[in-house]
């Protein structure tokens, strides 16, 4: 453990200050497809019970139209954050006319690519521009790679943490900076040790084959449509997910919050010639919102990213620029197929106490032609092999077994775990911790090492398998109804986002041409 993690903790656990660590938030964003009840990609429209997708603060859409995302707000406890998501699962379900939520991050059995809808937003201008952007995204990727599901974390410390961090250091306290500086910080220790999450948590080391439409791939057949790598963690953060030549140079800089920004800007207005070839527009309709290598920042699939809450219509890029970083979104987490809503309370504790580590934790830059390279290939060979007997990873430029580095993390992470209880009183982060330890040794425990046991064992396809996983979840929630007031809160929160959907759509004042040329002018003002 580093000296200076070990000072940040004697620091944060002093009486005085030992609440702050108790007022770290969290939130989670859980994506779900809706599939029919016999496992196929829903066709239909969003559920209009369920409100607008483009404006209901809990229940949106991400990509295809069929990809429910559930949005909780943020919370000191864990638990609280996990409730809400079951809270909103139980609505959902209350509410989806014969339909099932499937709760894998590989998708559910898809029709054509032409026949996969995306997602529709209405009218208004902010709408039009989310449906356009993701025809580009179908046209850069495929509508296959827009069903692809996963859990997002949300994560900031007490901002409050940072100019306490910085005296402690005789640092100067300008708070924003040094809270962004703290941030990057965190995002590079994630990138060197995310892995262990896959390693952890993956759960997708096997897919139905008409998944692929058709692409070559290296992966073997279970039975039936099952393809799978005997070894693997999470074949969704593979090359199998989303990935194109245009992205695959992109590496922002996570020296510092300008870096990062100069280099994300570069790509949103640096042409790329496939796309100049495709073009804006096809037959007088909008394709995708510009031909640059993202077309806007959201684009680029990073495991983590830097965030800040931005105004409606204001670009990520521009609220991080203005503003300053004000937490990360983790991205690589796969939805637990085990769990009904998709990620277990042990996940966000262990969550909690992995990403208070990397934010206190030493963290040098990463050099191009080192650490980032040795991260890189370190997480490529989790999720392609992670659970293989004697796997060795990368350390400071050795290779050395994924048991013995894992250790080296777990002896950092228990004293974060042990400052956590500290601050939340119990033992809760310590025990979450404590029950992951098992998996380092036997990988048949970890969730992709379950599930390939479960196919193995039951003799099914992984879409009956997964279809079956599916309706077990669907009867629990369904067992469990929200109470009236709770019921009806939801339902108003839906109402109240269709009346702004509309109160958008009937205020639209400028034409949508005019809308797309204003925001990405924005990032010139």
């Amino acid at each position: 453990m580093s000296d200076l993690l070990t000072r940040r903790l004697a620091l944060l656990t002093q009486p005085e200050q030992i609440h702050r660590l108790a007022q770290s938030l969290n939130g989670i964003e859980k994506e779900s497809l809706r599939v029919t009840p016999d496992g196929h990609l829903a066709l239909t429209a969003h559920p209009l019970a369920l409100g607008s997708a483009l404006t209901h603060p809990y229940i949106t859409t991400d990509y295809a139209e069929a990809l429910l995302e559930f949005v909780t707000g943020t919370h000191a406890d864990p638990a609280a954050a996990i409730d809400e998501l079951r809270n909103i699962h139980r609505y959902v379900m209350s509410l989806l006319d014969g339909e099932l939520l499937w709760n894998q991050s590989m998708p559910a059995r898809l029709p054509q690519e032409a026949a996969i809808p995306i997602g529709w937003y209405g009218t208004s201008n902010s709408g039009m521009l989310r449906h356009v952007y993701r025809r580009g995204l179908a046209l850069r990727y495929g509508k296959a790679m827009q069903c692809i599901a996963g859990v997002h974390f949300n994560f900031s410390l007490a901002p409050q943490i940072w100019p306490l961090l910085a005296e402690s250091q005789h640092e100067p306290p300008d708070v924003l900076t040094r809270q962004s500086e703290g941030y990057m910080a965190l995002i590079r220790n994630f990138s060197r040790y995310s892995w262990l999450l896959m390693y952890l948590f993956g759960a997708s080391p096997a897919l139905s084959q008409g998944f692929l439409q058709g692409r070559d791939h290296q992966l073997q057949t279970l039975r039936g449509d099952t393809l799978y790598l005997p070894w693997a963690t999470s074949l969704r953060m593979s090359d199998l997910g989303y990935q194109n030549k245009a992205q695959a140079g992109l590496r922002p800089c996570y020296t510092n919050l300008p870096a990062y920004l100069e280099n994300l800007y570069h790509a949103v207005n640096q042409p790329w010639p496939e796309y100049e070839r495709l073009g804006t527009h096809q037959n007088g309709e909008w394709m995708q919102l510009s031909t640059h290598i993202l077309q806007i920042e959201n684009e680029y699939y990073a495991t983590i990213r830097p965030k800040r809450v931005a105004h409606r219509g204001e670009r990520p890029l521009r609220a991080l620029h203005d503003r300053g970083v004000q937490y990360v979104e983790v991205r690589c987490i796969d939805i637990d197929p085990f769990d009904p809503v998709g990620i277990s309370l042990d996940t966000s504790l262990f969550l909690n106490t992995f990403l208070t580590f990397c934010a206190l934790d030493e963290s040098p830059n990463l050099p191009t032609d080192g650490w980032c390279e040795e991260s890189g290939r370190n997480f490529a060979t989790v999720v392609r092999e992670g659970r293989k007997p004697g796997l060795q990873l990368h350390y400071h430029g050795r290779l050395q077994p994924l048991t013995d580095y894992a250790e080296r993390l777990f002896e950092p992470l228990a004293r974060c775990a042990d400052a956590l209880d500290a601050a939340h009183g119990g033992s809760r982060y310590r025990d979450a911790l404590e029950r992951q330890r098992p998996k380092l040794y036997q990988p048949d425990l970890t969730p992709s090492g379950r599930l390939l046991a479960e196919l193995q064992d039951s003799g099914l396809t992984f879409h009956e398998y997964a279809l079956h996983l599916s309706e077990v979840h669907a009867n629990t929630l369904r067992a469990e109804p929200l109470c009236p007031d709770m019921a009806a809160r939801f339902a108003a929160a839906s109402q109240a986002s269709l009346d702004e959907q509309a109160r958008l759509e009937a205020s639209r004042d400028v034409s949508f041409d005019d809308y797309v040329s204003a925001y990405h002018a924005s990032l010139n003002d």
